[in-house]
């Protein structure tokens, strides 16, 4: 295996999520792509709930505008960049797309070429996944590429 991409949320437990992830990659001593994917716009500027807001203690977000897509690009470089600095490795490969999450994760698994897919999967209750369906099992149905799927309820606690 020469390429591990890495698909993160700002779930709290992504941080934990790509430590997993590239450990398996050095493990096979391939690269690392940190791939973060903006679905929709509307949900970053949300007063109810904003992804980033789960990551206060781990960065701070004050200074990024959420009501435009270039502020949330940068906010999602921000991210991806602690991240890489987290994993001290300044070879990782960072990726930023827009558009829906599982189809954004396939098509940069097929541009980067990449041998596996690491994500994780929030805990969601039952009725939640069949009515919204799962980011993990649209990629799981979908891909022809080995996904390595981490139940991240169990690494938040």
């Amino acid at each position: 295996m020469k390429k591990v991409l890495i698909a993160l949320d700002y779930d709290p437990s992504s941080i934990k999520l790509a430590e997993k992830g590239y450990s398996l990659a050095k493990s096979m001593g391939a690269e690392v792509i940190l791939m973060h994917v903006i679905s929709d716009p509307v949900y970053y500027s949300s007063t109810e709930y904003s992804p980033v807001m789960g990551f206060t203690n781990f960065m701070d977000m004050g200074a990024y505008q959420f009501d435009t897509v270039f502020g949330i690009k940068k906010a999602a470089q921000y991210f991806l960049d602690k991240t890489k600095h987290h994993l001290a490795d300044e070879s990782i490969q960072t990726i930023i797309e827009e558009g829906d999450a599982a189809d954004s994760i396939l098509d940069a698994c097929k541009k980067e070429k990449a041998d596996i897919i690491v994500m994780g999967t929030h805990s969601r209750k039952w009725l939640e996944n069949i009515l919204l369906g799962s980011v993990a099992e649209s990629v799981l149905k979908h891909s022809t590429t080995p996904l390595f799927i981490i139940p991240t309820k169990k690494i938040a606690e």
